[in-house]
């Protein structure tokens, strides 16, 4: 059984983590830190974490804790890897990785040498509805496929996160907030990387410095071409399509976890195949899995190596924008 620390413990964590540690068999949340002591206190005690750390120190630190959940904002994710290698624990870390790729450099190099286990929490590639898409793509069931699209909106008035339009916290608005959501699950099912990439993005008084809503195209390594759209300006919505030479899969709502989804195989003008299927546990699944890679027992579906990519696309994307070119991606 691993034992997991949460640094950062806010919406996220109440909304989503709690919920999937309930239902872990090889995981167990023990313990918290956030930056108000008497937050810390409550939340330990709402929600039955048997230690409520003083600091992010003393968690990283503790003996009872075997690996660190960072949930913390995107510019506090390298101070808190740094720390938590540092006293050699496993580290499972919210994306966006970091700020820039500069940063998840620091973090390889700091979690290579202390040997730890180092994982990005795309706990999407754990939803089914990319994992079906996915195997759809590698039977062939749609041919060579030659386009792609994914699409994440909602509505951040709505948001409890009062950070995420803080160019000091955030990496960025939807792009780096969603967009690597929507770009890693085009990777995920097209088992393919982004070579080249152009945007663009509108900012807004409400997003201030940070873009409000963004068109990003990709260039695939293997030759597909992409988009992915995002806005904070939109009832929610999230979809994915795949078009190939003999097909179309496609999946309204493909990336939530709050109902079951359909996703349609369409060839020839008519539906082909329908499969329902629920992401409900892709969060019970990525903590399990993580602890499995910890214990020597699997591969994690989402580790840190590949976060670089991620973060270099979305450099690339914000790059793009501000510079009005189209920018190229080498490969890690």
């Amino acid at each position: 059984m691993i034992r997991y620390g949460i640094v950062g413990f806010g919406h996220h964590a109440i909304k989503r983590l709690i919920p999937a540690f309930a239902k872990t068999e090889r995981s167990k949340l023990i313990g918290l830190w956030r930056r108000d002591p008497a937050k810390t206190a409550a939340n330990a005690s709402e929600y039955g974490i048997e230690c409520a750390f003083s600091s992010a120190e003393e968690l990283c630190a503790s003996p009872e804790i075997d690996a660190v959940f960072i949930a913390s904002p995107d510019s506090c994710h390298l101070p808190d890897v740094l720390l938590a290698a540092k006293h050699k624990k496993a580290v499972l870390c919210e994306k966006p990785l970091a700020m820039n790729p500069a940063e998840v450099e620091q973090m390889l190099t700091a979690v290579q040498a202390a040997q730890v286990p180092f994982g990005v929490a795309q706990n999407m590639r754990y939803y089914r509805s990319l994992q079906l898409i996915r195997q759809w793509i590698a039977e062939g069931r749609i041919g060579k496929s030659v386009l792609a699209h994914s699409q994440f909106s909602y509505d951040a008035d709505r948001s409890p996160r009062a950070w995420i339009y803080d160019p000091t916290l955030a990496c960025g608005g939807p792009i780096g907030d969603v967009g690597v959501h929507c770009i890693d699950a085009l990777r995920f099912v097209l088992d393919t990387d982004v070579a080249a990439v152009s945007t663009l993005a509108r900012r807004d008084t409400g997003s201030g410095e940070v873009e409000s809503y963004a068109a990003i195209s990709l260039e695939f390594a293997s030759g597909v071409l992409g988009a992915v759209t995002v806005t904070t300006r939109a009832a929610y919505r999230t979809s994915i399509e795949v078009v190939g030479e003999t097909g179309v899969i496609l999946c309204e709502n493909g990336l939530t976890v709050d109902h079951p989804v359909d996703v349609v195989l369409r060839r020839g003008g008519q539906i082909e195949a329908t499969e329902q299927v629920s992401n409900a546990d892709a969060y019970t699944l990525m903590l399990d899995d993580f602890a499995d890679q910890i214990e020597g027992r699997g591969t994690f579906l989402a580790p840190g190596t590949d976060g670089l990519n991620n973060q270099r696309v979305l450099d690339a994307a914000y790059k793009s924008w501000h510079d009005g070119q189209s920018q190229m991606i080498s490969a890690v």
